[in-house]
């Protein structure tokens, strides 16, 4: 059976009918337990910030916003340690523009949006699948079995190469489960 992206935002009856008979799972943080884990707000802790030995995020997003760099402002560390799933995002209105990620926490290394997907946002997701949601992607392989399910996320862009909007991680839980999961870059 198929596995299919939605956006959460439509209305329920529209993704109904559009995916006919299928189980719809909503893996944003708005979802109900247990497809809230798949989250990258989700506090699963434990996450290893990339080219930083010894520190840990709490979620995948704490890890992505606490790495990013603003024309006014460095990094976030605070941002790794936030477990209630709120004011994690940091914008650029009082910051100035986004410079790009840092790759790791005293690394001199700034990462482009492209890169840092490839480098931080990715491994970094990859890890949670395979280390805090193995329970839950046996129950989505199951349902697969049995009727076509529908990820339902805020993004929808399935495309890494993509910088013109958002990266679904409901995305990445698809390729994940179809073994087609990004393929890294070249760090060039």
């Amino acid at each position: 059976m198929p596995i299919g992206i939605d956006s959460r935002r439509k209305k329920p009856w529209t993704v109904v009918k559009l995916w006919p008979g299928a189980l719809l799972v909503d893996v944003t943080s708005k979802g109900s337990e247990p497809w809230v884990r798949f989250s990258p707000f989700f506090p699963h802790g434990g996450i290893p910030i990339p080219n930083t030995p010894n520190q840990t995020s709490a979620s995948v997003e704490g890890l992505w916003q606490g790495l990013k760099v603003f024309e006014k402002e460095d990094t976030a560390p605070a941002k790794w340690s936030i477990t209630t799933m709120r004011n994690i995002k940091r914008s650029g209105k009082s910051r100035g523009a986004v410079r790009g990620h840092r790759f790791g926490a005293t690394s001199d290394t700034l990462l482009g949006y492209r890169d840092a997907r490839y480098r931080i946002y990715l491994p970094a997701y990859r890890w949670v699948l395979e280390n805090k949601l193995t329970r839950e992607l046996e129950q989505l392989r199951a349902a697969v079995k049995e009727r076509p399910v529908v990820l339902l996320d805020y993004e929808t862009n399935a495309n890494v190469d993509d910088l013109t909007s958002p990266l679904s991680h409901a995305a990445l839980v698809k390729q994940y489960l179809e073994d087609t999961w990004p393929a890294l870059a070249d760090e060039s």
